[in-house]
Order: C-alpha cells, then structure tokens, then sequence
C-alpha cells in the first residue's frame, strides 16, 4: 500500500508577505489508529486479551513518563526510543542561563530499525483533490 499525498503551496517562513513560494509534497492521513483499535489488533495476533493489553499500554505511559522525568532515554526495543528536548533563550554569559531561560521542551521520538526499514521502503501516491 502507498501513501498518499498531495501538493501544496507553502511561502517562506519568516519572510513578510511569505517570499518565494514553493510546492511540496504533503502527507495524507487516513482516520486513526485509536488505543482500542491497537488493543484489538493485538489481541487477534496473540494469546492476551484486551483488558491486559490496555493495563500494560496505560502502564506503559507511566513508566515512560517517569523515565523521561528523570533524564533518561526511553528505548523500546524495536520501536525506537524518546527523550526529552529543551530549547532556551540565548544569553551572553553561562551564568545567566537558568530554569528561567528554557521556553519549551519536547518528545523527541526516533525509530527502531523496523520502522527506518519501513520509512525506507515505502511507495508513494499523488493524490489531486
């Protein structure tokens, strides 16, 4: 199966009135993968049943909350891995970054071999809507 896209125009960023403008391809979506959904594909695929694929999904969001908090990176074995990201205010001096100079932070998600392959491997459809 491919994914679809379709084309749209985009200004450059930052620049007033949008400068140049280019076309680029846009990824389609097609509905969602609900955690309900998830839970029942799983559970056709293995010996589980739905109530415990939910407790150790939720479970699963948790531990890997936790683990974020504290600094670490998360790896999920064949899924990838997440860690957090921060981005700050510049400032002249070391000593003038603090708490205060961060403005936001992030999931960052990176994918395991099995979804690179997959990324790697995939076929594309123009769509004209």
């Amino acid at each position: 199966m491919a994914v679809k896209y379709k084309v749209i125009e985009r200004g450059q960023p930052g620049v007033a009135g949008g400068g140049e403008k280019k076309f680029y391809a846009n990824a389609l979506t097609n509905g969602e993968l609900t955690l309900e959904k998830l839970t029942t594909r799983i559970e056709k695929i293995s010996t589980v049943g739905g109530a415990d694929i939910r407790a150790v999904l939720y479970a699963l969001v948790d531990v890997m909350t936790d683990g974020l908090e504290e600094g670490a990176i998360v790896r999920l074995g064949d899924l990838g891995s997440l860690r957090v990201s921060i981005s700050s205010n510049g400032e002249i001096n070391e000593e003038d970054i603090t708490s205060h100079s961060i403005k936001s932070s992030k999931c960052i998600f990176t994918p395991g071999k099995k979804l690179k392959q997959m990324l790697n491997n995939l076929e594309y459809q123009k769509v004209d809507l």
